[in-house]
């Protein structure tokens, strides 16, 4: 019989440098700017998505000054349906505030936004479902860094990244959600993925736990 696995039980263990990676998940401008498509065409509420720009701008910067990995996941929709599947069609014409070519490629709507523009040493994976891990290479870029951990943030809670954390648990990472910096169409529904996701399979913070777990400052004043 083998023995019991080592636990990362802490969240200052399970998000220390070299074993752990920042998801920025959807971040586009389809999905998030007012000129986008899910704004414009569907008529979504984005009020959320954009709140959180200013948290996420914070993590990403604490990440980047601490060293940290980070992966920008993009969706992506590949032009003459070569992305497209009957499936996934069907349930996308059913979304809840859905446009069937969002973030089609090489257009600005697939575009990652200003705010949060990679940079030259950061890895973008493109998505062409609601996880980051169907169909792409974001598992191996992961295995490769010896990540142990994925910090996943970004839209829609309750669609892609809850896809992408639940798959990443599945695959035997940690998997911590800064609740502050996700957002949904719907308040309800972010909740309720929130509380899931601590009750299932995550560990539930602030991005401030998370920075000051990095051994840095917010800026947040109590």
């Amino acid at each position: 019989m083998g023995e019991r696995p080592v636990i990362l039980e802490s969240l200052q263990e399970k998000v220390q440098r070299g074993r752990v990676a920042l998801l920025l998940i959807d971040m586009v401008n389809d999905f998030v700017s007012p000129d986008g498509k899910t704004a414009v065409i569907a008529k979504r509420p984005i009020g959320h998505a954009r709140s959180v720009i200013p948290t996420q701008q914070t993590l990403l910067a604490a990440a980047r000054a601490a060293g940290i990995a980070v992966i920008h996941v993009q969706h992506t929709t590949l032009r003459n349906h070569d992305s497209d599947s009957g499936p996934w069609l069907d349930a996308r014409s059913r979304a809840t505030y859905s446009v069937e070519d969002i973030c089609l490629e090489s257009t600005w709507g697939q575009e990652i936004i200003p705010e949060l523009l990679p940079q030259e040493n950061e890895r973008v994976v493109q998505k062409y479902r609601y996880s980051g891990f169907a169909g792409t290479n974001l598992d191996l870029i992961l295995r490769t860094h010896r990540v142990q951990t994925v910090i996943c943030c970004g839209v829609s809670t309750n669609a892609c990244v809850e896809s992408t954390a639940r798959d990443a648990f599945s695959l035997d990472y940690y998997v911590v959600i800064p609740h502050d910096a996700c957002a949904s169409w719907d308040r309800s529904l972010h909740e309720a993925t929130i509380q899931s996701a601590r009750a299932r399979y995550a560990t539930v913070c602030t991005s401030e736990d998370i920075i000051q777990a990095w051994g840095g400052d917010s800026g947040h004043q109590e």
